[in-house]
């Protein structure tokens, strides 16, 4: 397949998309249910009611819902849809969905119909989806319940178009069977406590919203290629491939000119997105070779994450129109960087404060440094569950890599506000701009935004008024990350405010309540504060002097879940029930355990059956022309003979270590405690990987090109 899919590629035409005159104002959320749409084909009384739920999260009545319902299915009909569903997110990490016509036979004619009760909730059942022992075989009823906070819209593919709601997925119970549903608690919480917060600075602040801009890293190969490699088709990533000559040690790939076939590929993808109201701005080559970079404007959180889940799954249908095949994958290739989906969080007011942008006055930069101050805290506290809410066996491969942040959660302020942390602490002076200013209850200094480099190793970094989770894969439903972030901070700021309302009673001034508690929890925090390079031996050390954790691995990361923290930051705040946290456990352990074995089994494959074959064949034949040497008198080199004694050792390595690591994934297979499971996984079955790809590397290079089946590294990155 390898010479097939070479001469394939040889042959590809670009695929130019249709729409290159198409005005990108006119195309934007043509095909969602938004603001417009709604006015159009709703009456004032259900548009008001929709309206009402997304602003301030009030019910829709049954009765209004018909309304609704009618309304939306008139403006799907007109948009060409003939399906719809309620699409979700289940805790596979990809999005789901189940079809419904909206046509019916009705006295032998064919009828529209869409009601209330199928926007508003469905059944879809899904029960073979994880639950973590949530629901039991004979108890598996999973209902769907619409979410008006983010908007239908249509789905287009080649066959067709469908109406998709987005919704909420839980059990016959309540408990939440998705990412959605806490994530959406968690929005309503850090919107509550953020709120309270402003309250002692700015009195019209009723609401708080948590804003997110997701980057989206990913590379691209040939479908041909793509197909010829059975580690790509069934685990995502490369698990055999020895490093070409020429990676990305130039730098030349970086921020280059976009190849003509990528290009015609953003470009296409850009217009899918624009249509279903993903406001795609950037786009670039990557550091690696095949490495490419997408980003879209800022949203509301959920819709931010609802758009990214939908990115995906886009890219991966856009790119099957140019033939190519998208890897998301954090670690696609070894030997170059990998992908990673940097979360941009910050809080904004219904006024339009930003509250991760500091002021010019000290009333706003007091508020600023409470958000700030408690954010640090939030992190500090709930580290090891904000890395086990990243943590997957993809990621595993990047972090602390010296090409994503390590595993040790630390956060990143910059010099001059480590300056001014340290004189608020002091009371003392910090030296702005040339410019000196008391720090204290009335005049907090001017800080000005985007005063520091920006440190590309910190896992958690401000970056001028937002902070930059850097650790998250690129592959991560970005809702899980950020239902641990927001319920972290607003468990924070709950805890801050009950503080200062207690400093209050007792009679302090509210200002210097305010300064004296933060002063406590900066002082508790400060252990998290580095400036310095993360990807250093030294940091390692440093960090644990001061008690940070560095969980380097999965299965041991994701005990945080179940942890004393987790129950006091999400069962106490309602995100989740104990239950659920333990479900998520199950969950995320059993998805490590089969990713790995799945790969266990892919690389087995492709050494019992694309390796040792080719290696073999070529060493009969190089110890067949030296026999066929030495019979004919002449005289055999010292070289040839080790290169056949080389060849030999590296395929009895290969057979022997590989029937080692298959052996070590029947024992974990039969372990029944899914956490025994999951290390023995880690540390008997996936870290011989390594060991077993050195020697099938070596055997790449030794063994003919002719007769080599895996298309090789220099053919998957550079050729388009």
């Amino acid at each position: 397949m390898r010479f097939e899919s070479l001469k394939t590629l040889s042959t590809r035409k670009n695929y130019v998309t249709e729409n290159k005159s198409i005005s990108f104002t006119d195309l934007f959320n043509s095909n969602v249910f938004d603001d417009s749409a709604m006015r159009d084909f709703l009456s004032k009384e259900a548009y008001d009611s929709v309206s009402n739920s997304i602003k301030s999260g009030k019910t829709i009545n049954r009765k209004m819902a018909e309304h609704v319902a009618s309304g939306m299915k008139r403006w799907a009909l007109s948009k060409g849809a003939t399906h719809y569903t309620h699409w979700f997110q289940p805790l596979t990490g990809s999005t789901a969905e189940k079809h419904d016509s909206f046509f019916e036979p009705e006295n032998g004619k064919a009828v529209e119909k869409f009601t209330a009760g199928a926007l508003v909730q469905q059944e879809p059942d899904a029960s073979s989806l994880p639950s973590g022992g949530l629901r039991n075989t004979f108890e598996a009823r999973g209902y769907t319940a619409w979410d008006p906070s983010s908007p239908a819209f249509i789905y287009e593919n080649t066959a067709g178009k469908t109406l998709c709601i987005p919704t909420v997925f839980v059990s016959y119970n309540g408990e939440a069977l998705d990412y959605k549903a806490p994530l959406l608690k968690s929005l309503n919480l850090v919107d509550k406590a953020a709120t309270d917060i402003c309250k002692y600075f700015l009195k019209k602040v009723s609401s708080c919203t948590a804003s997110l801009g997701i980057e989206q890293e990913y590379f691209l190969v040939d479908e041909a290629m793509y197909q010829a490699r059975p580690d790509l088709v069934m685990c995502g990533r490369t698990l055999v491939g020895h490093a070409p000559a020429k990676g990305q040690q130039m730098d030349d790939h970086y921020f280059g000119s976009i190849p003509d076939r990528v290009f015609n590929y953003m470009y296409d993808l850009e217009v899918e997105a624009a249509k279903i109201g993903i406001p795609l701005k950037t786009r670039h080559n990557e550091v690696a070779p095949g490495q490419y970079e997408c980003a879209p404007m800022f949203e509301d959180v959920n819709l931010a994450v609802d758009h990214n889940q939908l990115l995906m799954d886009l890219m991966d249908e856009v790119a099957k129109r140019h033939h190519f095949r998208v890897l998301l994958h954090e670690k696609p290739f070894a030997g170059i960087n990998g992908s990673g989906k940097h979360n941009n969080w910050s809080l904004i007011t219904n006024t339009g404060v930003n509250l991760l942008s500091p002021g010019s006055d000290p009333n706003s930069n007091l508020l600023f440094l409470t958000i700030f101050i408690n954010t640090i805290k939030a992190v500090h506290d709930n580290s090891d569950i904000i890395r086990a809410s990243i943590a997957s066996a993809s990621n595993d491969h990047r972090l602390g890599a010296n090409e994503a942040p390590p595993a040790i959660i630390s956060a990143f302020i910059g010099s001059k506000l480590t300056q001014v942390l340290n004189a608020f602490l002091e009371d003392s002076t910090a030296n702005n701009k040339g410019e000196k200013k008391s720090i204290n209850i009335d005049k907090i200094p001017e800080i000005f935004r985007d005063n520091t480099d920006r440190n590309r190793t910190s896992p958690f970094a401000f970056t001028g008024n937002k902070f930059e989770l850097r650790a998250v894969g690129s592959s991560t439903n970005s809702a899980q990350p950020m239902t641990a972030l927001n319920t972290a901070v607003a468990s924070q700021l709950i805890q801050f405010k009950a503080d200062v309302d207690a400093a209050v009673a007792s009679g302090k001034d509210l200002k210097k309540a305010i300064v004296l508690e933060l002063k406590k929890v900066l002082t508790n925090a400060q252990n998290i504060l580095f400036e310095g390079n993360n990807y250093s031996d030294e940091w390692a050390k440093e960090a644990k002097k001061r008690g940070l954790s560095n969980i380097k691995n999965t299965p041991e990361s994701l005990k945080a879940y179940v942890s004393q923290q987790a129950m006091d930051t999400f069962v106490k705040n309602g995100i989740f029930t104990k239950e659920e946290l333990h479900a998520r456990y199950e969950i995320m352990l059993e998805d490590y355990m089969k990713k790995i074995q799945i790969e266990g089994r892919v690389l087995g494959e492709i050494a019992y059956s694309y390796v040792l074959p080719p290696a073999i064949e070529y060493l009969t034949i190089v110890a067949t022309n030296i026999r066929t040497l030495k019979e004919a008198g002449i005289k055999v080199g010292k070289a040839q003979k080790e290169l056949v004694e080389t060849i030999a050792n590296h395929i009895d390595m290969v057979k022997i270590k590989t029937d080692k690591m298959v052996e070590a994934r029947k024992k974990a297979n039969i372990m029944e405690d899914s956490e025994k499971q999951a290390i023995s996984y880690h540390f008997d079955v996936k870290e011989s990987f390594d060991d077993i790809r050195y020697h099938m590397d070596k055997l790449e290079q030794l063994v003919d090109d002719k007769i080599w089946q895996l298309p090789k590294y220099r053919e998957l990155l550079f050729l388009r």
